[in-house]
């Protein structure tokens, strides 16, 4: 099953970080692949995290996926788990962690595992997809310094 795992310092707060990758509905804007998100529900859980539904839209040339999963937003625990519920894949697991090393630096972990549902479209789109996964953190990064300033 092919997985990506990153981790790396950044110079913006464990905060920032966390906030940017929970903007979901920005990711068209600069996430490579994604064509759109749609957040079909969100709702906060007693304990304060947040738990969003949403579908995305996956696009590279010719071809063209939706996926829809379960975000929980751990804002407390500067933690994001993404579960997978239906589409192209046969499992997807996705993991941010944010480890606050001082006021204005962070180390992000990003670990992702998926297996499509047919070996056709793992061989169609299997490298495509590990090669943007290995830019998601170069992403997240840039658009962190758009947002937040360059350090």
């Amino acid at each position: 099953m092919p997985s990506f795992q990153t981790s790396r310092r950044v110079l913006h707060s464990a905060g920032n970080m966390f906030d940017l990758v929970a903007d979901v509905e920005k990711y068209p804007q600069f996430v490579p692949l994604c064509q759109s998100i749609r957040v079909r529900g969100r709702r906060e859980l007693e304990d304060g995290r947040v738990v969003l539904i949403s579908d995305m839209t996956v696009a590279y040339k010719v071809f063209s996926e939706i996926f829809a999963t379960r975000v929980m937003l751990d804002k407390a625990e500067h933690r994001i788990t993404v579960e997978y519920l239906e589409g192209p894949f046969r499992h997807l697991e996705n993991k941010w962690n944010f480890k606050p090393l001082g006021e204005n630096s962070c180390e992000v972990g990003f670990y992702i595992t998926y297996e499509f549902c047919s070996r056709a479209l793992g061989s169609l789109m299997g490298t495509m997809f590990d090669k943007a996964f290995r830019k998601f953190a170069t992403a997240f990064e840039a658009r962190a310094d758009e947002m937040y300033g360059a350090a």
